[in-house]
């Protein structure tokens, strides 16, 4: 049976996951969430605290220790979903919350982050059967929803995790990161050329899930 390789772009808290990961689900592809793989950095630099007092990362120290660093995704039999593991251990709750979030576009600004992340992703992709989410991808984009109903869709996600939520703040977050991921010299997020674009404001999950599948159909009938 024909495969192909599903990639999903756009800005945070957009749906992303959640569009990925039931899609993978559905088709029985692996699904690959690059966003963790860039939170899982961040939390392994928080743990050696190479960020200072001002937010500044220790660059030089982080290249040096990055060789330490191994990602994988293992399945989770409670959810059916693959979780992120960092060296091991089971982070896909710790790389939520906002100490990482309001971190990981600086870290994923680094070029040596980068790097090594998307020669893992490019071999992951090679065999195809794969639904990778993140935003520099390339292929589905999902840009439109305001900064305000993602900021919104982030709240209500932490508080139903019983995570501590502050909506400003998760809004200033979502700002101050869609304009370090647009601004960034490597790999800023933009539309692909022959992106396919979903503006899911005001979709619900089954409505866009719906939509993707019928997006997926297309491709496969080609």
């Amino acid at each position: 049976m024909k495969k192909i390789t599903i990639a999903i772009d756009g800005y945070s808290s957009c749906g992303k996951s959640t569009m990925a990961k039931e899609l993978a689900h559905r088709l029985g592809y692996v699904y690959v969430d690059t966003g963790a793989m860039y939170r899982s950095v961040t939390l392994f630099a928080l743990r050696e605290h190479l960020f200072d007092a001002e937010d500044t990362l220790d660059a030089d120290r982080l290249s040096a220790l990055l060789p330490q660093v191994r990602i994988d995704f293992r399945l989770n039999p409670e959810t059916g979903h693959a979780d992120a593991c960092l060296n091991g251990e089971n982070v896909e709750q710790k790389i939520r919350g906002l100490e990482v979030s309001s971190r990981v576009s600086i870290v994923a600004a680094q070029p040596f982050v980068r790097e090594m992340l998307v020669r893992q992703q490019q071999a992951m992709g090679e065999g195809k059967g794969i639904v990778m989410d993140g935003r520099d991808i390339g292929t589905v984009v999902l840009p439109n929803a305001s900064a305000e109903v993602r900021a919104e869709r982030r709240y209500k996600e932490l508080q139903a995790k019983g995570q501590p939520a502050d909506y400003e703040s998760i809004l200033k977050n979502v700002q101050d990161r869609d304009y370090m991921d647009s601004h960034r010299e490597v790999s800023p997020l933009r539309q692909a050329d022959d992106a396919i674009v979903l503006d899911n404001s005001h979709l619900t999950i089954a409505q866009q899930d719906a939509w993707l599948m019928d997006r997926v159909r297309e491709k496969l009938a080609e």
